[in-house]
């Protein structure tokens, strides 16, 4: 059991009828892709060509910050604003344009393919979720 069910499942609290394990993926993956692009800026500022990898930084701090916010979210057990499909859906967006920004540079670049591959399972985890919710 990873720490985020773990958690999900000690609060007294209930997720409105969300099966806790879909939302602790949701949150795994999430955060797993916010670290993938934090590291891909990194390194595509340490690329020689940084002027062609631009838009990727950009890309990848945009995700970055987006899947933060939605584990954080997504961690909360009450959504009393109704922000979690809007989030979900928005945290989908942004994986898939980064995805798809890191896929350009993939050939040549590692660090860009394994951003690409973890945007892409964070992709599919919001919108599993997002469906999962109704």
């Amino acid at each position: 059991m990873t720490k985020a069910l773990a958690m999900l499942k000690s609060s007294p609290g209930d997720l409105g009828g969300v099966d806790p394990e879909a939302v602790a993926a949701c949150v795994q993956e999430c955060l797993t892709c916010a670290q993938a692009c934090t590291a891909c800026a990194d390194a595509c500022l340490a690329e020689t060509e940084v002027a062609s990898l631009t838009a990727c930084i950009r890309t990848d701090l945009d995700c970055a910050d987006v899947c933060e916010l939605t584990a954080r979210i997504l961690s909360r057990r009450a959504d009393a604003a109704g922000v979690t499909r809007q989030l979900l859906e928005i945290c989908e967006q942004a994986c898939r344009a980064c995805a798809q920004e890191c896929e350009k540079h993939a050939e040549h670049h590692k660090h860009c393919a394994v951003c690409a591959d973890a945007c892409r399972s964070c992709e599919d985890a919001c919108q599993q979720l997002r469906q999962h919710l109704g």
